[in-house]
């Protein structure tokens, strides 16, 4: 049973009803041909009958004159076969006259049969057609619908994106700004300036430094010349 489900759900899904409905109307397009058909067949043996009933109903009188003529000539036996001939015609017209009639009534009925099959056939196309149409129009509303569908997941990852940039951008701004507070509030110049400031007193006690190593340097040549100077004289 949940096969049969499935495979239902699988064929209602690939089945186009358009080409069910086109089936449908050839199907009884053909079964209207094939009464139509019968109506003429139906027609055309009435025509038959009638005829064969007309070559036999003319029999009857030359029959009638065959036995009168036969009798004026004292030929009883000539007149009584040709009366016996006359009621077998009699019996055989009665017998066609009968089909005739019967035939008639079948073709009324399928007549009437043809007459209203025509009308369903032709409101069954009527109805073929609006509902084509409207499969149609529901069909190129889903593909739009899915369409549509797509571009909202898109437009929607779209959106994320966007949203993602904005934040981005209002942190960098926030940044931004912070940082021009900190500079017009002087701080950025502080900070600045204490690192100036402590370079050059670095470099302060550095040539402090080296002036003591050149003064002790200049000390030591002085000495070392007022030594020579003092053994020049002694001696």
């Amino acid at each position: 049973m949940i096969f049969k489900s499935k495979m239902s759900g699988l064929l209602d899904r690939a089945e186009d009803p358009r080409q069910t409905l086109d089936y449908s109307y050839e199907k009884q397009v053909e079964l209207l041909r094939k009464v139509k058909q019968g109506v003429v067949e139906v027609a055309s043996s009435r025509r038959r009958l009638e005829m064969q009933a007309e070559k036999v109903r003319s029999k009857i009188p030359k029959l009638d004159d065959q036995a009168r003529q036969a009798m004026e000539h004292g030929r009883e036996d000539l007149a009584r076969l040709a009366l016996q001939r006359k009621q077998t015609a009699l019996y055989e017209l009665e017998g066609l006259e009968q089909q005739v009639t019967g035939v008639e009534q079948e073709q009324e009925r399928l007549t009437i049969s043809e007459q209203r099959l025509a009308h369903k056939v032709d409101t069954f196309r009527n109805r073929r057609e609006s509902l084509k149409a409207q499969y149609t129009a529901a069909e190129a509303s889903v593909k739009i619908g899915e369409a549509l569908s797509g571009v909202s997941e898109e437009m929607a990852d779209v959106g994320l994106a966007v949203e993602r940039a904005e934040h981005k951008i209002e942190s960098m701004r926030a940044r931004s700004s912070a940082i021009d507070q900190l500079a017009d509030s002087g701080v950025l110049d502080d900070v600045t300036l204490s690192g100036d400031s402590l370079d050059r007193e670095l470099a302060e006690l550095t040539a402090g430094q080296n002036v003591d190593v050149e003064l002790e340097a200049m000390r030591r040549q002085l000495g070392s010349s007022d030594a020579k100077q003092l053994g020049d004289s002694n001696s």
